[in-house]
């Protein structure tokens, strides 16, 4: 028996919350981009322009999909309170604007991401996009702070404290990675020559540092330490579950810091060339 069925609450029967709602609405708007691109070949930088759109499409279905799970696990009353209700529709608010930006962007071939070319896509980039940027981050705090509180929710001890530091340490090492990115020109750090090669599917730099991988870890640590949780279960390891999710926890943090400061020393994550 797993740590998830042991003296837990009933787990409430699925129901169209906000963040699966949310799920729904990132998978059509990756559907279309993938449409669109079929129909649209203009790159930027050697990139299929609604490549972008289809990128953060998918990452937004990931974050609610996740989120979704988690809400459906909590008691009615917390699911239903205005901690949730408000933060689920400022996510909401931060996700759309970026999305459409994005699309909007794309639909003129331009690109959404570090272009301050006029006094329109900087202030979209530095201040919207921004904004929104981190209400997400910080929405994603404050679920796992309602998690780690509901007593009432189905949750193991393990999967709570997963749950709550996996969703604080991507608030966190978000606003720290993310951040550093914000201030500059570029995603490198150091000189990616055009046609130089990048890792398959993902297309970080082989030959420069690359702040993409470290910012990936950061975005993805709700999910590692969760799953994590969910592995000991299925694994019947009760005993030293949440000791265990915490020392992973400091584990992931320092993993995501080395990978952060190889690429400040200007160094690929794989070499390529």
């Amino acid at each position: 028996m797993s740590l998830l069925e042991t003296n837990l609450p009933a787990v409430p029967a699925p129901s169209p919350t906000q963040f699966i709602t949310l799920t729904v609405v990132a998978i059509v708007l990756a559907a279309l981009s993938i449409l669109w691109g079929f129909v649209d070949p203009r790159l930027i930088e050697g990139v299929p322009v609604w490549m972008k759109p289809l990128k953060f499409a998918l990452s937004f279905a990931l974050l609610f999909g996740t989120l979704a799970l988690v809400e459906t696990r909590l008691s009615a009353p917390a699911r239903e309170g205005w901690t949730m209700q408000i933060t689920g529709w400022v996510m909401a608010a931060a996700f759309l604007s970026e999305m459409a930006y994005m699309m909007y962007q794309a639909g003129r071939g331009e690109a959404s991401h570090f272009n301050l070319s006029t006094p329109f896509t900087e202030l979209m980039y530095t201040t919207v996009m921004a904004i929104g940027a981190v209400a997400l981050v910080v929405g994603t705090a404050v679920v796992g702070w309602v998690a780690k509180r509901d007593q009432a929710a189905a949750l193991s001890p393990a999967l709570r404290e997963a749950i709550w530091l996996g969703f604080l340490l991507t608030f966190v090492l978000t606003m720290i990675v993310a951040g550093y990115m914000s201030v500059g020109s570029t995603r490198f750090v150091g000189l990616h020559p055009e046609g130089a090669p990048t890792l398959p599917l993902v297309g970080w730099s082989g030959v420069t540092g690359d702040l993409r991988p470290a910012h990936f870890a950061s975005l993805h640590a709700m999910q590692a330490l969760p799953l994590l949780a969910l592995w000991l279960g299925r694994a019947g390891e009760a005993n030293g579950a949440v000791r265990t999710i915490r020392i992973a926890a400091f584990g992931y943090a320092t993993l995501t810091f080395a990978i952060f400061a190889q690429a400040l020393m200007g160094l690929p994550l794989i070499p390529l060339g």
